[in-house]
């Protein structure tokens, strides 16, 4: 049985820079979850430490996952080694920004009111534009990488392209609201809420705004993109003991391309919700219908596939003067 830690080393192995950021990013967690117990301070409606657990968990996560998709290139290793590594720079300097703006008691995002604060958001903001690059042609590397089962291999590229998605609707948080561009001079440049300002009346845990639309709810779906379809894959590969159907590789693909498009399509769904200024948890008669669609269809696609599959053979019973 495989001890804790060789597992570690395993993993170190997939990629080092990678894995050594999503070491940092653990302790940066571990420390917020300490802060949330003890400081009661808030920020922009929010605890404070709210914001380092989450960006800290949630890039950890994601550094992880590229670090093992890396272990399973067998083409252009060496620029997918280079590309990582560019990826876990760009992670450490998002993450520590967050975590020393924090400890300043400082807003981290879209903050401007210092010459100091606007570096720190620049830094963020640089390193947002370069996680972009890089993940992008990371999935240009996807695209090139035949080695692997056509399902897993579909999953992994489509929770690629479905994380682009994500940081792409990251970019809208930056425009400045008509508000801001009043105020001069300027102290915040962005927000991640629509038709309300940052820090009101929110979600539990999440924060999301319950007043007005917010781009963190097509940004989350988007950028976790990269863990749900290939934990989708998985999935179908233990139902599939179960159910004969499944272990045909057409239909995994066909389930693996639909499930690929209900993400997408609630990315989009949720981001058009949102630049409606509408809440995330009172959709309008217009967003629910647009929901009944993209279920339906997911339902109609999902159940297509399933049928369009190769039935698996039944072995006819042994006689039993054969087994004598």
């Amino acid at each position: 049985m495989r001890t804790v830690s060789g597992l570690v080393r395993d993993a170190f192995a997939w990629h080092r820079p990678l894995m050594w950021f999503a070491a940092f990013a653990a302790a940066v967690t571990g420390v917020a979850v300490v802060g949330l117990l003890v400081d009661d301070r808030m920020l922009v409606g929010a605890p404070i430490w709210a914001k380092p657990c989450k960006f800290a968990f949630s890039f950890g996560l994601y550094a992880v996952t590229w670090a093992w998709m890396h272990s399973l290139q067998r083409r252009h290793v060496r620029l997918g080694w280079h590309l990582g590594t560019f990826a876990a720079i760009a992670c450490a300097f998002e993450v520590a920004v967050v975590f020393l703006q924090t400890v300043r008691g400082h807003r981290s995002h879209f903050n401007v009111a210092t010459p100091f604060d606007t570096a720190m958001w620049t830094i963020m903001g640089s390193s947002i534009v370069v996680l972009w690059v890089v993940n992008l042609a990371g999935t240009i590397l996807l695209m090139l990488e035949k080695h692997a089962e056509r399902p897993a291999l579909l999953a992994l590229r489509l929770g690629a392209f479905i994380t682009i998605g994500g940081m792409t609707i990251a970019f809208l948080m930056t425009w400045g609201t008509d508000e801001q561009r009043a105020n001069r001079p300027m102290k915040i440049i962005g927000s991640h809420s629509v038709g309300v300002p940052d820090g009101g009346p929110g979600m539990a845990v999440t924060g999301w705004s319950t007043t007005g639309g917010d781009l963190r709810v097509p940004h989350f779906i988007g950028v976790h993109g990269l863990q749900l379809m290939p934990l989708f894959v998985v999935a179908l590969g233990f139902l599939a003991v179960g159910v004969p159907r499944l272990r045909d590789e057409l239909v995994r693909v066909r389930l693996v391309w639909t499930f690929g498009g209900l993400c997408a399509g609630l990315l989009v769904l949720t981001a058009w919700q949102a630049l409606r200024r509408q809440p995330f948890t009172s959709p309008d008669l217009l967003t629910i219908g647009a929901f009944g669609v993209l279920v339906a269809g997911t339902m109609v696609a999902a159940t297509c596939a399933l049928r369009a599959g190769k039935r698996m053979p039944v072995r006819s019973p042994v006689p039993e003067e054969a087994l004598v």
